[in-house]
This record gives C-alpha cells, structure tokens and sequence, in this order.
C-alpha cells in the first residue's frame, strides 16, 4: 500500500509538471478578454511557486528545502528577507537553486505595509536588497522583489478604509519606483476580491490601480476545487490582460479559521495535486496566465498525502 502511495505521488508530479510545461491550445474555462488574439493565449512555460517565511530554512536544512522543491516541480520561491540570516547563507540557497532551475525573488510583507508610517520599514527592506543584490554574484542574486501587503486585515480598514487605500498606493508606487530603479521585477499578492474596492481617485477599480502597478500578481485565490479556484480568479485574470501582466493562481495548505473550503489542509496533497493539475488545464491559454502558486512551504510540507 505504502509503494502504490508513493508510485501514485510521482506519476501525478509528472503529469503536473508536464502539463505546466505544455503550451498547447485548449479551450480555457476563463474567457479572454476583447482584442487580443487567440494565439497570445499560448505559453510555453509555466511557472510553480511557493513562499518560504521561515528564512531559516535555507541556514540549517538547505538541503531538505531544496529536495522538496525538485520534488514537487517549483521553480519559483518567494523568500522571506530576514537581516538576522547571513547574507552568505542568502547567496548559497540562490546559487544552488539556481543550478536546479529555480529563481527565488525577495519577499516582505505585512497588513501594515499598507499605511504610511510603515514607509520606513519598506525603505529598510529595499535598502536591504540593494545592498544584496550589489555584493552578490550574478548567480547568487535574487530574481525580483515580490511583497505581501494586506491592509484589509487591519482594523482601519473597517473604521477608515478610504484614508487606508489612499496609504496603501502611496506605499505601492513607493515600491515601483524603487523597484525600477534597480531594475528588478515587482510582485505582490492580491486578493481576489479587490475589483469590488475602488481606488482613492474615486473611479478607477483598485484591483485595476494595484495590477497596474506591479509586473506580475499572485491572487489569493484560496478555495479546494479547480472550477472554484478558476471562478474567483477569473476577474482578476482578465483585469492582468487587459492591462498587460502576468498572473498566478494560489491555493492554501494552512488550516483556515474562515472554513475548510479555502485550504487543502484536510483533503491532502493528494487531492491538492489533482486539483491543481485540473486548474492548470483550465485556465493554462488564458493570455496573463503564469502558473500557480502553494501557500507555503511549511503547511505544504506538513500536508497529509
């Protein structure tokens, strides 16, 4: 039983990762949006991404990190910036998932982010990739910056929201502007529902502000069936295309206080790898469409099969 378990766990690694890989033209479940041509929905490579928060990972057990990436096909990692790590730990993990075909991009983040009196905290952490990235070598920098910001868990967000919005683009196009001038893409996480907001300007949608704003989104598209997945991150997809990015599905492996319907926690890796694979078929011509993203190493790590 224990063989068939794990001789079931490989076979659906490799479909996965193949079809990841597949740039054939198949009808997508999200519509494209209007003017652009039905050849720009195909992609020949996608991506798999994860986040690491707990940095010091890559200090005491590189090794097992890195194993569990190749195993389970990512290629893209979302590393938390601790100043407590050694930088030379930083520029080992790199270059050694570099070699393996992984890029790794500089993760900070938290609901605060999102208001002004934080600014120093995010000028700090650009400081810090900056520093980085000048005394690393080419094989040992990070990819780009990606940042987790979401003030829509602060309390401020009930009692004063639009004052919270109008902090949270100044931050966001703080970000930009740092982000160009080292040259280095920018990311972030959004939530799926962030259309339904609209920005200070009173008009624009704010899921079309902060798309505009970053290269590439990872929307927190958290529920446990592909078609459900598909159908909360479909306005966000058409948002990212119509404006010219990129854009990740997410799925939650962490147990969630919201309900079970939002994370994979109980139903396994299994199941979440089933699902993802049905996902990636979905929606993989979709023209913003960049691959998917699992929330995170740790809750991924401890999942049941």
């Amino acid at each position: 039983m224990m063989a068939e378990t794990w001789i079931r766990r490989i076979l659906m690694v490799i479909t996965f990762i193949g079809s990841m890989a597949s740039g054939t033209a198949q009808s997508t479940a999200l519509s494209s949006p209007p003017g652009i041509a039905p050849e720009a929905a195909a992609q020949p490579m996608h991506q798999k991404a994860t986040w690491l928060w707990t940095t010091d990972w890559i200090r005491r057990d590189p090794r097992e990190v890195l194993s569990f990436f190749g195993e389970h096909g990512v290629n893209l990692v979302y590393l938390q910036v601790n100043p407590d790590i050694p930088a030379s730990d930083y520029q080992r993990f790199i270059k050694q998932a570099a070699g393996l075909g992984i890029e790794v991009d500089a993760l900070g983040g938290a609901p605060e982010w999102g208001l002004a009196w934080k600014r120093q905290e995010i000028a700090d952490f650009v400081a810090w990739v900056q520093t980085y990235q000048q005394a690393a070598e080419a094989g040992e920098r990070f990819r780009g910056i990606h940042v987790d910001i979401e003030p829509h868990l602060l309390p401020e967000w009930k009692t004063n929201r639009p004052d919270v919005i109008k902090q949270w683009e100044s931050n966001v196009q703080y970000l930009r502007t740092e982000a160009d001038r080292m040259k280095l893409p920018l990311s972030a996480d959004i939530p799926f529902w962030l259309g339904n907001g609209t920005a200070s300007d009173g008009k624009t949608p704010l899921d079309r502000f902060m798309i505009g704003q970053f290269d590439s989104v990872t929307v927190m598209s958290y529920r446990d069936t592909a078609q459900a997945i598909a159908g909360i991150a479909e306005d966000t997809f058409k948002e990212a295309a119509a404006l010219g990015k990129t854009a990740l599905a997410a799925v939650e492996t962490n147990p969630s206080r919201e309900g079970d319907f939002l994370t994979f926690h109980e139903e396994g890796a299994d199941a979440m790898n089933e699902q993802i694979a049905k996902l990636h078929d979905m929606i993989k011509n979709h023209p913003s469409y960049a691959g998917i993203a699992v929330h995170d190493f740790d809750g991924w790590r401890e999942m049941k099969q």
